[in-house]
Order: structure tokens, then C-alpha cells, then sequence
């Protein structure tokens, strides 16, 4: 049994060393991208980086993280596992590439859940210490939580004249966000009867006339457009990133554990023997 394991093809103990590792240097690195990321931006109106940049900031930092922690968990997982001395050297090559694909792996999977658990609890934590605070308002806070069918029974209970409807400024507030809710969806648009209704409340609300209230409106809707537009382009910068990273990863983790298996078979620390050869008069 213990010639068996030690003679295994794949070496456990070596990719969990590895990718505690991986996962503690990530952690470690992300501190200090937060620190570094906090830097570039100031409460101050145009001190702060543009967007771009930080966008391109945290991008590559994210890539130069997954790197740096994969390329040393892998190395460390190449050092440690088993010898392999009868095992021929494109064995060991496909091996070793293999261990670090396989830290790598485990490590982006333990990071993951250190961040969700932790992420998590702070959650938790954060409802517990607001909810005796709160009290009912919490209470009244989740039962003021919207669905998706509000829009349509706001639309059966419409008065001809929005000014002349019961209801307080807050009535109103919710009314407009349910009509600008489609704009948060790619494609989503506010039909003309809801535009029209809208231009109606906000007339009625703020005493502008009908002309302003429409160019209000359109205004409003087109920023709404374009905010829902830059989110979506900065959740596919942020997608593709992130694909960029676990692949550089992967890489950085698999060539990683070739250099240190490479080493482990070498033999470097031994001291060479040198046989000296005496010549008999």
C-alpha cells in the first residue's frame, strides 16, 4: 500500500501545498489591488483616473494576480511531488504540466469560496447588526420590494389625470421607477403609452408644463439609456478580464510546475562527485 502511493501518478499532497499557496498569494494580492485601486480614485472632481484607466488598471492587475499566484503555486507543487526517477522525461513533461493545471484549478476553486463565505458572512453580519436598529422598517423596506407584474397593475389603476390620483410623492417615485425599469434590459424600451403617462405625472408633480415635462422625460429616459449601455459594457470588460486572467493562470501555473519538476529531478542541491585519477609512475 505505501509503495503504491508513493509510486502514484498523482501527487495530493504536493497540489494542496500548491494551491494553499496560490490561494493565500491571491488573497494577499487582491488586498493590495484594493489598496492600489482606491488610490486612483478621489472624492474630488477631476482628481480621480478615467474610467478607462482604472478599467485598464484593474484588468491588468487582475491577469498579473492570477499569474504571479498560480506561477508559484505551481512551482511549489513541481518541487514537491513524487521523484519519478523511472519514469521517462515526456512522461514527467505531460505530468508536471498536468499537477499544475490541476493546482491551478483547485486554487481558483478555493478562492472562490474563501471570497463567497466571506463575502457571505459579512452580509450576514450586516443584516443582523440593522435589523434590531430597523426593527419594522426593515420589515416594511422587504415588503416594498417590487416584481416584474407591478408595471401592469400600475397600468390598470391609472387615472386620466395623474394630478387628481391619491397618493403621496413616494406613490409617484415607485410608479416612475417601474416605468423605467425595461431600460436596465439590453433592448428594453418604455412603450408610448407609458411615456406618455409618464410626461403626464411629471407635469402634474412639478407644475411644468406639458412641453417641458416631455423634453424632462426624454432627457431622463436617454440618460437611463446610456447608464444601462456603460454598465453592460463594463460587465463584458469585466467578463472577459476575468476569462483572460484564469487563462494566463492556467498557463503560468502548468509551465510553472515543468520548471519546478525539472528541478526536482535534477538533483541541483547534491554536491557532484569528482573522481580523481591518479597516474602510476
Amino acid at each position: 500500500m505505501d509503495r503504491d502511493f508513493w509510486n502514484s501518478t498523482v501527487s495530493w499532497g504536493a497540489i494542496a501545498a500548491g494551491s494553499v499557496l496560490a490561494c493565500a498569494v491571491s488573497l494577499l494580492l487582491a488586498a493590495l489591488g484594493a489598496g492600489g485601486g482606491l488610490a486612483l480614485v478621489s472624492p474630488w472632481y477631476g482628481d480621480s483616473a478615467s474610467a478607462t484607466t482604472i478599467g485598464w488598471a484593474a484588468g491588468v492587475g487582475l491577469v498579473c494576480m492570477a499569474i504571479i499566484a498560480s506561477a508559484l503555486g505551481g512551482y511549489i507543487t513541481g518541487r514537491l511531488r513524487h521523484p519519478w526517477t523511472e519514469v521517462h522525461e515526456d512522461e514527467r513533461y505531460f505530468r508536471d504540466s498536468a499537477h499544475g493545471l490541476v493546482t491551478w484549478a483547485f486554487a481558483t476553486l478555493l478562492t472562490a469560496g474563501v471570497l463567497t463565505g466571506a463575502g457571505t458572512h459579512l452580509l450576514a453580519g450586516a443584516s443582523a447588526g440593522s435589523l434590531p436598529a430597523a426593527g419594522a422598517g426593515a420589515a416594511q423596506a422587504a415588503s416594498r420590494q417590487g416584481s416584474p407584474n407591478d408595471i401592469y397593475v400600475d397600468r390598470m389603476l391609472r387615472s386620466s389625470n395623474p394630478g387628481n390620483q391619491s397618493g403621496n410623492q413616494a406613490d409617484s417615485r415607485g410608479e416612475l421607477t417601474r416605468i423605467l425599469a425595461p431600460l436596465g434590459r439590453r433592448g428594453g424600451q418604455v412603450s408610448p403609452d407609458d411615456r406618455a403617462y409618464a410626461v403626464q405625472l411629471v407635469a402634474a408633480r412639478t407644475g411644468l408644463s406639458q412641453d417641458e415635462a416631455q423634453r424632462r422625460v426624454d432627457q431622463t429616459i436617454a440618460q437611463a439609456k446610456e447608464a444601462a449601455d456603460k454598465a453592460r459594457k463594463a460587465a463584458m470588460a469585466a467578463a472577459l478580464w476575468s476569462a483572460v486572467a484564469l487563462l494566463a493562470g492556467a498557463l503560468a501555473g502548468a509551465f510553472a510546475a515543468i520548471e519546478g519538476g525539472r528541478l526536482r529531478n535534477l538533483r541541483w542541491y547534491e554536491p557532484s562527485t569528482v573522481t580523481v585519477t591518479q597516474r602510476t609512475i
